[in-house]
């Protein structure tokens, strides 16, 4: 699950942010990363690691379509600008699985680059909202 250098050192900022979102976020933020949590976890068993070379992943796909549902709900529901953000990024890991699945012929290490670079902005989104939800629970004198 975590053979590569690349997944264990990934591994401690979705862990920091994580522990700081279930510390100090509210609702949307604690919903955001818990699932992201639990869809990341899933992509790790899933995913199939054979190298660069060109494989089409749909259960890959339809986890990631599912965390854009999860942050799209987080968008709709709640009055912040943190999930449109983390939406906007999910939909480009979206869109560079679709671009595999029609053969536009970009190499993987490409899409590789778009998903991890999309995951680290998700988590500083989901960083950035919980440290204004924190911030404003503050300012209220609520903590």
């Amino acid at each position: 699950m975590w053979e590569n250098l690349y997944q264990q050192l990934f591994l401690l900022p979705v862990i920091i942010v994580g522990i700081f979102a279930f510390a100090k976020g509210d609702e949307p933020e604690r919903m955001a990363m818990g699932a992201y949590l639990l869809l990341w976890l899933a992509a790790m068993l899933v995913q199939n690691e054979s190298g660069l070379a060109k494989n089409i992943q749909p259960a890959l796909f339809g986890l990631d379509f599912a965390m854009l549902l999860v942050l799209a709900g987080v968008a709709w529901k709640y009055k912040r600008s943190w999930p449109v953000w983390a939406a906007s990024l999910q939909l480009v890991v979206i869109m560079s699985h679709l671009v595999i699945f029609l053969d536009f012929s970009p190499g993987m290490s490409a899409f590789y680059t778009i998903l991890n670079l999309a995951s680290y902005g998700i988590l500083l989104t989901i960083g950035i909202g919980s440290f204004w939800a924190w911030q404003e629970r503050r300012a209220a004198g609520l903590e």
